[in-house]
């Protein structure tokens, strides 16, 4: 049998992404207690005045997707962008992305395909993460739950396929449909898993915004994604 070796680097690595998850889960009570809004799965749209704009605006972000979707097939996997989460809920080539921001970071390239996209979406306090997130026919995310709940999600759906039962998300115990142009926000620290069993590709304009919070909480949660943007485990 042959001997399987780790190298100290990435003992140190496993350590560092071990401890920096619990550590973040801990403090989760903490994000809770001081959220301005709900600590429910979904949440509604109204609560978020940002949410009209990108409504508004559907139209426009839609023209842009329909540019990128014309090569699919050379955008990178979800895993290839974020290898850690990828590799435990998606092993196949069925999820692909187009990133605008990952965790603050701009991706400059990306924008300039899609000026008016990144022109909306600069306007959302607290934007940490965009992209366009295309599930495929057959597509399936396995049950999961983010890293952090100091960030809440935002869907925006652009491109919905039917049957509407076919192709859907479930947080905790509540499955929902996306519709197009319609904003939908959930929290993804609940488990959660979405599913498009059609013939046809489902495609949303994915967004991470950080968690309205009462001070001094608003102050740790700042700090913490600051921290989290450096780290490995993203």
């Amino acid at each position: 049998m042959k001997a399987i070796r780790i190298s100290s680097s990435q003992i140190k690595e496993i350590i560092v992404k071990k401890i920096g998850r619990n550590m973040l889960w801990g403090l989760e009570k903490v994000i809770a207690h001081y959220s301005l809004v709900p600590n429910t799965p979904f949440l509604s749209s109204e609560q978020f005045s940002w949410t009209d704009t990108l409504e508004q605006n559907y139209e426009a972000i839609r023209d842009e997707l329909d540019v990128i979707l014309q090569y699919t097939n050379e955008l990178p996997r979800f895993q290839d962008i974020s290898e850690d989460q990828g590799r435990n809920i998606s092993k196949d080539d069925l999820w692909k992305t187009f990133f605008l921001y990952g965790y603050g970071v701009k991706m400059e390239q990306n924008c300039n395909y899609c000026p008016q996209t990144t022109r909306i979406i600069e306007q959302i306090p607290g934007l940490k993460t965009a992209f366009f997130s295309i599930l495929l026919p057959g597509k399936h995310i396995p049950e999961h739950r983010g890293p952090y709940k100091g960030v809440l999600r935002c869907h925006l759906p652009l491109k919905v396929p039917q049957p509407e039962e076919q192709c859907a998300i479930r947080v905790d115990h509540e499955i929902r449909h996306w519709s197009p142009g319609k904003t939908m926000i959930f929290d993804d620290s609940y488990p959660h898993e979405a599913w498009n069993k059609t013939d046809d590709i489902r495609v949303v304009l994915f967004l991470d915004i950080v968690r309205p919070l009462s001070f001094p909480a608003s102050l740790l949660n700042h700090l913490l994604l600051t921290l989290i943007r450096w780290s490995p485990y993203i």
